[in-house]
């Protein structure tokens, strides 16, 4: 039997090139460590590789070999044509088995063998395909939420803003006051009381305004008339001078934007 080493012809282009020079290979062999290698010898065939760092010799076939790489830095790059796995002492194609799922209890013998079964790959791609709609699902309804709040809160302002401020009804101080566009300064007093602070606005301008503090009740009573002798009741103020109270007038007016309007004084 003729041995390699007895009639080995030199190495044909381009390894050549990398006779005494370390290389790494693309794809790196399976099951060896360090990807740092020497050629030390090859035939028309295949070519014997060393590497230093774990002393391995081993054959490769040329028809794996692919091309050279054209920068050198910081080593050089043989690729390879398949992924090769080193075992029994030589390199072999790496197949990568498919793992087949178990069979139901009502699925029947399957006759396809298992390198016709699809890849877990587009499996893999539909879960996180189906994982990001989900997520895109619940930003979108983020988003829905925070334009409806946000909504909500502009036209609360707007609507604040174009009343004049907070209108707070309270239904307990109408109940109390009872007051109409009839009653008059007597009326007042002889239901509230003597009031705390009595005051006139200017007397310029075609309308009188006096208003009446009733600390206990931390509210404003507004009367208004041509004149001071004539003054009626238009509704209610409380401490804030927001409108808590307000009465309809002939023809179908109501003091509401009336008193709004009306400075404290």
């Amino acid at each position: 039997m003729v041995s390699k080493e007895m009639s080995v012809p030199p190495i044909p282009p381009p390894l050549d090139q990398l006779k005494g020079r370390p290389f790494s290979f693309y794809p790196p062999i399976l099951n060896i460590e360090h990807n740092e290698w020497f050629v030390r010898r090859g035939s028309w065939s295949e070519v014997l590789v060393w590497n230093p760092k774990t002393n391995i010799e081993v054959w490769v076939p040329r028809r794996f070999l692919g091309e050279l790489s054209r920068v050198d830095e910081p080593v050089m790059i043989v690729g390879l044509r398949k992924e090769l796995e080193f075992k029994a002492g030589s390199v072999w194609p790496h197949e990568r088995r498919v793992i087949e799922m178990p069979k139901a209890v009502n699925e029947g013998f399957r006759t396809t063998a298992p390198e016709a079964q699809p890849a877990r790959t587009p499996v893999i791609g539909i879960r996180l395909e189906s994982q990001t709609e989900s997520r895109i699902g619940l930003l979108i309804a983020a988003v829905l939420a925070l334009s409806i709040v946000a909504c909500f809160l502009i036209v609360s302002v707007f609507r604040q803003r174009a009343s004049g401020g907070r209108i707070l009804y309270r239904p307990l101080v109408q109940a109390e006051l009872g007051f109409t566009a009839q009653d008059d300064y007597y009326a007042v007093v002889r239901k509230l009381g003597q009031p705390g602070a009595d005051r006139w606005r200017s007397e310029q301008g075609e309308r009188q305004y006096r208003a009446l503090w009733y600390p206990q009740h931390s509210l404003t009573i507004i009367l208004m008339g041509a004149d001071r002798n004539k003054a009626l009741y238009i509704g209610a103020k409380d401490k804030d001078w927001k409108n808590i109270h307000a009465v309809d007038l002939p023809g179908r007016q109501n003091t509401e934007s009336m008193l709004r309007s009306l400075q404290r004084f």
